[in-house]
């Protein structure tokens, strides 16, 4: 006998299975970030007063340009999972929930596509 109920059984998921995904993508996401942060203060504090050209000079470098996307999108991502984790825990309204789910989503592509956009302009 099993406290599981048939459409869980048929799905075969369980909370060790979904729950643990967003867990493991959330650190890794932050690792990442870690990472990729101490390569932008880095290049921040170089860039300090340095003229717009040095600045698009230094991004369009291919190393800075690739770490700088990666940064981008590490960051986006995080923000949607942790907005997602809120949305889940504190709004409670099913309707509500899915929209701000959707809306979190939505805004979240659209900040990455911006700005990825925004540095392929820049480097190439």
């Amino acid at each position: 006998m099993s406290i599981r109920t048939p459409l869980a059984r048929v799905e075969g998921l369980g909370t060790a299975r979904s729950g643990s995904d967003h867990f493991w993508h959330q650190r890794i996401s932050a690792a990442a970030l870690v990472l990729l942060s101490l390569w932008l203060v880095f290049a921040g504090l170089r860039l300090v007063g340095a003229p717009h050209a040095d600045v698009i000079a230094f991004l369009s470098a291919p190393i800075n340009a690739i770490l700088m996307l990666l940064f981008i999108l590490a960051a986006v991502f995080h923000m949607m999972l942790g907005i997602q984790v809120v949305i889940e825990d504190y709004v409670p309204n099913d309707k509500q929930k899915v929209l701000c789910l959707a809306l979190n989503r939505g805004f979240g592509w659209a900040v990455g596509v911006a700005c990825v956009f925004a540095m392929l302009k820049i480097a190439l």
